[in-house]
C-alpha cells in the first residue's frame, strides 16, 4: 500500500470527503453502453460476466480471451480481462501482486478508447468503456490509499458518466452510473454533513430519482442488472434501512452465485439486520469453514467479521465462554489488518468481552475492558456505552 505523501497540501478533512465520496460515486463493477451487435459474442460476453460474479475466473478469462480474438478492434472484451484481475484482487484484497497488472490492463482499454473518441467525440462505446477503467483505476488507488490519484481519477470520470447518460438516456445499463450519482450524491452529505461544502463543486444528487434508476436497471438492465441489484442491497442495509428488501435482494444474488463471497457475506448480513441470528449464524459458521479449507474467495477480513457475528450470536445466547472464544478472534484478526486504527469490530468485540466479564464477576477484568474501549475511536454508540458500564456493571435481563 503506497503511504500517502506527509506534506501533501490537502487537509484531513479534504481527504476524508474524498475518501467518503469516491466509495460512492466511482463507478461500480460493470459499466456497459453500446455491445457488438453479433449475437455469439452478446452470449459470450454474458456467459463470461457470470462466471466472474460466481468467482470462476479461470473460465472467465478463456471466454474474454475468445472475444479479443474474435473482436480484436472493440474493448469490451479487454475491459472484462480487466474485471477478472479486478475480482481476483478483491478476492484476496491483502495481496497487491496483481495491482500492476491491474493497472496495465485498464490502460490498454483506456488508450483503446481514446483512439476510437479522435474519430468520434461522441462514441458511446469508448466514453463508457474508458469511464469505466478510470472508475476502476480509481477504486483501487482510493483502496490502497492514494487518494489524490484517486480523486483525480474521480475528477474524469464523472462527466464521462454525465455525457454517456445524455448520449443514451433510454438505455437500461447506461442507468447504472448515473443512478449510483443521484442517490449517492444526495445521501452520502445527508449522512456526513461535512461533505456538503465539497458537493458546490458537484451536480446536485436525487435520492428518489438515483433509487429509481438503479431499480429499473436491476430489473431491465442486459449486462449491469447483478451490479445494480448488489448496489440497492448496500442502499436498503445502510441508508433505507429496508432490511427486509435487503435480505430479498442478498438471497437472489446468492442464489446465483453461490460461489461468490461477497455476495454471501452480504446474506449474513441481511439476516442479522432482520434478526435472524440463527441463519445468520449458519452462514459464518461455514465462512469460518470455507476459510479454513482455503476456498477460492474467503480472506481475514471476511473471516474476522464471521468471528464477531458468530460471537455475538454466542452473547445473545448467553452462552459466554463459546462468546468469548469468538470475540478473542475477531480482536486478534483485527490487530492485524486495523493498520489505520481500531476497526468497528475491534471496538464493539472488546466492548463485548468487558460485558461478558461482568456477567462472569470479573469486575477487575471488565472495567480495564471499558477503559480500553473509551481509549480506542468512536463507533456507533460504543463510548457512550463503556461509561455507562464503568459506572454500572453490566447485567443480563
Amino acid at each position: 500500500m503506497t503511504k500517502k505523501n506527509s506534506n501533501n497540501s490537502i487537509s484531513i478533512y479534504t481527504v476524508l470527503i474524498l475518501r467518503l465520496f469516491l466509495f460512492y460515486i466511482l463507478f461500480s463493477n460493470c459499466v456497459f453502453a453500446q455491445w457488438p451487435k453479433d449475437p455469439l459474442i452478446d452470449q459470450r460476453v454474458q456467459l463470461g460476466i457470470d462466471y466472474i460474479y460466481n468467482f470462476e475466473f479461470d473460465k472467465a478469462d478463456s471466454i474474454f480471451a475468445d472475444v479479443i480474438r474474435l473482436r480484436p478492434n472493440h474493448p469490451v472484451g479487454y475491459f472484462f480481462k480487466a474485471m477478472v484481475i479486478w475480482e481476483r484482487i478483491i478476492s484476496n484484497f491483502e495481496d497487491t501482486s496483481l495491482d500492476d497488472k491491474f493497472y496495465d490492463a485498464l490502460e490498454v482499454v483506456i488508450s483503446m478508447c481514446d483512439k476510437r473518441l479522435e474519430n468520434n467525440p461522441d462514441d458511446v462505446t469508448a466514453i463508457f468503456f474508458k469511464g469505466g477503467s478510470i472508475g476502476f483505476r480509481g477504486r483501487l488507488r482510493a483502496n490502497r490509499g492514494e487518494w489524490i490519484a484517486a480523486a483525480n481519477d474521480g475528477v474524469i470520470a464523472l462527466p464521462l458518466v454525465q455525457k454517456a447518460y445524455k448520449l443514451a438516456p433510454n438505455n437500461y445499463d447506461v442507468l447504472l452510473g448515473i443512478g449510483i450519482y443521484n442517490y449517492y450524491a444526495e445521501v452520502v452529505p445527508e449522512k456526513y454533513p461535512f461533505v456538503k461544502p465539497f458537493m458546490v463543486f458537484f451536480p446536485k444528487g436525487d435520492r428518489k430519482k438515483g433509487l429509481e434508476q438503479l431499480t429499473l436497471a436491476s430489473k431491465y438492465a442486459k449486462y449491469a442488472k447483478v451490479e445494480c441489484t448488489y448496489f440497492l442491497v448496500q442502499n436498503y442495509m445502510v441508508f433505507e434501512k429496508d432490511y427486509a428488501k435487503a435480505l430479498e435482494l442478498a438471497k437472489e444474488l446468492h442464489e446465483k452465485y453461490p460461489r461468490n463471497t461477497l455476495f454471501y457475506v452480504y446474506l449474513g448480513r441481511a439476516f442479522v439486520a432482520n434478526g435472524n441470528w440463527v441463519e445468520a449464524n449458519r452462514i459464518f459458521l461455514d465462512i469460518v469453514d470455507s476459510y479454513e479449507k482455503k476456498q477460492k474467495g474467503y480472506d481475514k477480513y471476511d473471516i474476522r467479521e464471521a468471528y464477531y457475528y458468530l460471537g455475538k450470536y454466542e452473547f445473545l445466547e448467553k452462552r459466554y465462554d463459546s462468546a468469548l472464544q469468538h470475540f478473542y478472534k475477531c480482536d486478534e484478526i483485527s490487530r492485524v489488518l486495523d493498520k489505520n486504527g481500531p476497526s468497528g469490530f475491534m471496538v464493539m468485540a472488546n466492548l463485548h468481552i468487558g460485558m461478558i466479564f461482568d456477567v462472569q464477576g470479573k469486575r477487575k477484568y471488565a472495567i480495564k475492558q471499558y477503559e480500553k474501549v473509551l481509549e480506542m475511536k468512536e463507533y456507533e454508540n460504543s463510548h457512550a456505552e463503556a461509561k455507562k458500564y464503568l459506572e454500572q456493571p453490566y447485567r443480563t435481563n
